[in-house]
């Protein structure tokens, strides 16, 4: 299996620290304010100088949680072109395995967000006949989906995989 290119990781550290930031909120709510008023009132100790702790504390759980997820996204997510289709394995907790054949792509886009554009890497979309999955930013995702892979190999994938549903020069090798 291929891998992701190295600076994907900013990707995944911030969508993990997005993540965590809502589940740091919900623990912090459920759990730690009540028993910090408790103890709060009840010792008449400073009760900002609680809320700067559980503060800094959450400040410090989103960023482990952040940086654990990206590590585990990162490491967990590979590609494989065969002669016959493309082969994708994601996931941290559930493993999604597609294979996507490439009788069925309509098309290969490649793009390049800011942070794509800052760390020199791009995102290949390789969009299929009868596939409507959304992102979670809103827009669609194409089900061969790459989120980062060098600039180069990102247009040597498109040429491959245009050559194969064009039937111009099959490359029966795999990329």
């Amino acid at each position: 299996m291929n891998k992701l290119h190295p600076a994907t990781k900013w990707l995944f550290r911030i969508s993990g620290y997005f993540g965590s930031i809502v589940l740091v909120i919900i623990l912090t709510y459920a759990l730690l304010v009540p028993a910090g008023l408790f103890l709060s009132f009840r010792s008449g100790d400073n009760l900002s100088v609680y809320i700067t702790i559980v503060a800094i504390g959450m400040l410090a759980l989103i960023i482990i949680f952040g940086e654990i997820y990206a590590q585990l996204a990162y490491a967990n997510w590979g590609y494989e072109f065969t002669p016959r289709e493309l082969k994708i394995e994601r996931g941290i907790i559930w493993k999604r395995y597609s294979n996507v054949p490439y009788e069925r792509v309509q098309n290969v886009d490649i793009t390049r967000g800011i942070i794509a554009r800052i760390f020199g890497f791009s995102t290949v979309n390789i969009q299929t006949a009868g596939y409507s999955g959304y992102h979670k930013g809103g827009g669609t995702l194409a089900e061969g989906y790459i989120p980062g892979v060098d600039i180069d190999t990102a247009e040597r994938i498109r040429e491959f995989v245009l050559n194969n549903i064009s039937g111009k020069h099959p490359n029966k090798s795999g990329l």
